[in-house]
């Protein structure tokens, strides 16, 4: 299953260019990285435009975005709070938001 999940970031150069490094091949810790494949993440990938994030998840059936407690994620976590700033919607305590898909070409039929 797809996840679409938003968030930005704090709208500062040198705060996005260091999030950037801390996201590079190789840098972030590998108890992160297991903790998340462990969770049912199957592929992730963030892109980044300006200062709004996009996270596109695929995961197992059943993954809870919100649900990760592994003491690793959550020391990552909140190093991660020096950059990222909620969005304006987002519910209490929840950092990532997910997106509503409202297009699908697939859905639009053959014209």
């Amino acid at each position: 299953m797809r996840h679409i999940l938003l968030l930005d970031l704090k709208d500062e150069a040198d705060l996005i260019a260091r999030y950037e490094r801390h996201h590079a091949p190789g840098a972030v810790p590998e108890a992160v990285t297991a903790s998340i494949r462990a969770a049912g993440v199957t592929a992730m990938e963030i892109f980044r435009s300006g200062n709004r994030l996009v996270m596109v998840v695929e995961a197992e059936a059943g993954f809870d975005s919100a649900g990760q407690s592994n003491p690793s994620t959550a020391a990552w976590e909140a190093m991660m709070d020096e950059f990222q700033q909620r969005l304006p919607w987002a519910p209490p305590g929840r950092k990532w938001v997910p997106a509503a898909r409202i297009f699908s070409l697939d859905e639009q039929g053959d014209r």
